[in-house]
């Protein structure tokens, strides 16, 4: 029987996810809530959802997962009320906006014997399974370094709510980054310490869309931003994001072995081409298959479900997505206080 879910946070994402979610058997999306009463009744009207109050739906004795898709300073009171209500979790990233308040959370979790799943699930998809077995398998020899690369110019010009994006919880460091922090710790493994540099080139910004199109608002936390970090396993990794690439839209991620090298697609989307380049140094494509509908919004939901029956740990955990969220943490405390920080949530981390 597939598991009933209820989705927390009606906005752009929202519609992914429920679009996504027919590709599953594993969960359906049932009901919808959101603080804006409107804008829940509409979507739920729109996708033939149950509509609810927020408290409604986490109380709801039918719903058995919510699926929290609130901006990023909300995360951690839907978690903890859905904890306390005794539903599963899984959120999008940022886990929490804290380190603190991710750990409280997941050691809830557990004492409850509950569930936390945290997007992106990307590093799930073909592509990026491909690429883990390629470097099991030795194929670029020991990995070295990895590069990874996400510019744009930042949501103001498709988000009718960019600023939330420009708030605690947000920046490039925490909204784009854990893209690649996500699939170098799955591919790697987990990082050790960071160092990072952080600017804000561009202090205000001005609604693109919606109904607060032109007016401007303040920017709190740094736009671009690089990160050099340390692995446990030695390797070495350098992170570039950022919210200032206007009109841009880069993406990418290098990872360098003793004996070659391996440049993967966007870790943002599913999919994409690789290639391999050995002691030739021609680049070769790599063929690998891909699953169809089920490399959408979901499979980290669906593959935390399929754990649950076959009782063992998912993939797109909390305690992967802590150990993100203290890496891209560390990276802006480092540029803060120009020194290494150390990264100390990294135990329950391992690769793949």
């Amino acid at each position: 029987m597939s598991a009933r879910v209820g989705v927390v946070g009606c906005g752009i994402i929202a519609k992914a996810y429920v679009e996504g979610s027919i590709a599953f058997d594993s969960f359906e999306i049932v009901a919808c809530a959101d603080l804006d009463a409107e804008s829940a009744a509409v979507f739920a009207d729109v996708h033939g959802l149950q509509v609810e109050t927020v408290d409604e739906l986490i109380g709801d004795p039918s719903i058995d997962v919510v699926l929290n898709l609130t901006p990023p300073a909300a995360h951690a009171g839907v978690i903890r009320a859905a904890l306390d209500a005794g539903k599963h979790v899984y959120t999008e990233k940022p886990i929490t906006t804290t380190v603190a308040e991710g750990r409280g959370l997941l050691a809830e979790a557990e004492r409850r014997g509950l569930r936390i799943g945290c997007a992106p699930d990307i590093f799930l998809g073909a592509a990026y399974e491909a690429a883990r077995e390629l470097i099991a398998q030795g194929a670029i020899g020991t990995p070295l370094s990895a590069t990874a690369t996400f510019l744009v110019g930042g949501p103001d010009s498709w988000h009718p709510n960019a600023d939330v994006f420009y708030q605690v919880g947000g920046g490039p460091m925490l909204d784009i980054a854990p893209y690649y922090l996500t699939a170098i710790a799955s591919l790697l493994g987990p990082f050790r310490a960071a160092l990072g540099l952080a600017t804000t080139p561009t202090p205000e910004r001005r609604f693109g869309v919606g109904p607060r199109a032109g007016a401007s608002f303040t920017v709190d936390v740094p736009t671009h931003a690089v990160a050099a970090l340390q692995l446990e396993s030695g390797a070495l990794a350098t992170l570039t994001v950022s919210f200032e690439a206007f009109g841009q839209y880069i993406s990418g991620l290098l990872v360098h072995g003793s004996g070659g090298s391996l440049d993967l697609p966007d870790a943002n989307a599913f999919g994409g081409p690789i290639r391999i380049r050995n002691g030739d140094g021609e680049w070769k494509p790599v063929e690998y298959a891909s699953p169809g509908p089920t490399e959408t919004r979901g499979l980290g939901l669906d593959e935390m479900l399929t754990a649950i029956r076959e009782e063992r740990p998912h993939r797109a955990s909390g305690a992967l997505a802590l150990h993100v969220l203290e890496t891209a943490l560390a990276a802006l405390r480092s540029a803060e206080e120009g020194r290494t920080v150390e990264i100390g949530a990294r135990e329950p981390v391992r690769p793949g």
